[in-house]
């Protein structure tokens, strides 16, 4: 298993905007393409209380490209995230990285 971590720097004002979009949205198509989200989190102290971190967990890199292409280029996936930034745009940045568990770790 390995995880992917996402960061998103939204514009300030946006915060809600984007997590309504997830949690209304983005989930149910990741549903759909059988993407598997471990974690979400709003940062309260930090560099950025501007930044939303998830994880995403995956089989493989392999597994990885395949259903997040699948995702990206659904049109009504697409379709949906235009609506959403109809008021303006959200996401200011995203910084992703893989990660792979070490032996000790409680999260497998």
């Amino acid at each position: 298993m390995i995880y992917e971590s996402r960061i998103y720097t939204v514009l300030p004002g946006r915060m809600p905007a984007l997590l309504a979009r997830f949690e209304n949205v983005t989930l149910g198509f990741w549903e759909k393409y059988g993407i598997r989200q471990v974690a979400f989190f709003t940062t309260i102290v930090g560099e950025s209380n501007l930044d939303l971190t998830y994880y995403l967990a995956w089989e493989s890199l392999a597994e990885r490209e395949q259903k997040w292409n699948a995702f990206q280029s659904d049109p009504d996936w697409n379709s949906a995230r235009t609506a959403s930034e109809a008021d303006g745009q959200i996401v200011a940045n995203v910084v992703n990285a893989f990660l792979a568990p070490t032996k000790f770790s409680a999260l497998q």
